[in-house]
């Protein structure tokens, strides 16, 4: 098993995940966050003046797969969180052990 976690724009959150159903990927635990990339935050304008944004808020996604998922998954969010400019985010995949049900105390290998 993988853990897929995925920093992306906050507003292509909704393209993906109704790009995930699409693919039967229903089950993603979603965070708000806060960060900044390479850019280093950006420069509004606002009322006149000048304003430095350096932590930017973004949408964290955490979804748990069998390995044989994850190209798919990942395929998936990349094509629809794309816009081709700085600050679409990234994608980790770290090695997931084992997972244990909470409610039944069955653990997956």
């Amino acid at each position: 098993m993988k853990k897929i976690e995925a920093i992306i724009r906050s507003e292509k959150f909704e393209d993906v995940k109704k790009a995930l159903e699409s693919k039967g990927i229903i089950a993603m635990t979603v965070t708000e966050v806060k960060g900044r990339g390479e850019q280093k935050g950006i420069t509004l304008q606002f009322r006149g003046r000048t304003m430095e944004v350096d932590l930017l808020s973004k949408i964290k996604i955490e979804i748990v797969v069998d390995d044989s998922k994850v190209d798919t998954v990942v395929k998936t969010i990349v094509d629809s969180a794309r816009t081709g400019k700085f600050g679409d985010g990234k994608i980790f995949i770290i090695p997931v052990e084992k997972s244990i049900r909470v409610r039944t105390g069955e653990i997956e290998k």
